[in-house]
């Protein structure tokens, strides 16, 4: 993988921005560049999300876990894009520097985002509080985007026994979701 690109940055996505469809809402420059994980996290859920009707994702620190994510190229000019959507400025999410290990074991550096509240540290999922939890359709989205952008499949096993919230209603994020 190429690591710098003129004029962009490189973005690691773990939650529904891993969909190409969700990512493109609000940054149309979005171009696909891989797969990678983030070593000594887990991914989490914590902030109720009016948009989702559920808990949103975030990352934790987590000693022999990793997170599997999207890397895109996005242009310089949507970074602003991308923390709005993010909310860094509402201070829901802070921006993060890491180091992402790709599968043919190179390190890239890329940004992401954390929630700036403490999320559940939890070993089993089946234990995330109720308030926690996302909405199917939250959760649905990220399982999606996770097999499109072609996550190990141990990985999307993973990420398939996250409970939801028991919400499956609408929700407003620009675009309609079909899946069930």
């Amino acid at each position: 993988m190429s690591v710098q690109k003129a004029g962009k940055f490189l973005y690691f996505a773990y939650g529904s921005n891993l969909l190409k469809q969700r990512i493109h809402i609000q940054n149309p420059s979005a171009e696909r560049a891989g797969i990678g994980f983030l070593k000594d996290y887990q991914i989490s859920f914590v902030t109720h999300s009016k948009r989702w009707q559920g808990a949103s994702a975030t990352i934790i620190p987590k000693k022999s876990r990793v997170v599997w994510g999207a890397l895109w190229y996005l242009d310089n000019s949507h970074m602003e894009s991308l923390d709005g959507q993010e909310g860094v400025h509402k201070n829901l999410y802070r921006v993060l520097h890491v180091d992402i290990e790709l599968p043919n074991g190179e390190k890239v550096k890329a940004r992401t985002y954390q929630q700036t509240v403490d999320a559940p540290d939890v070993d089993d999922f089946k234990d995330l509080p109720h308030e926690c939890r996302p909405s199917f359709p939250y959760l649905r989205t990220i399982l999606v985007g996770a097999e499109e952008s072609d996550l190990p499949k141990e990985y999307r096993e993973f990420l398939q026994t996250i409970p939801h919230n028991g919400y499956d209603g609408p929700v407003d994020i620009g675009l309609p979701l079909n899946f069930k």
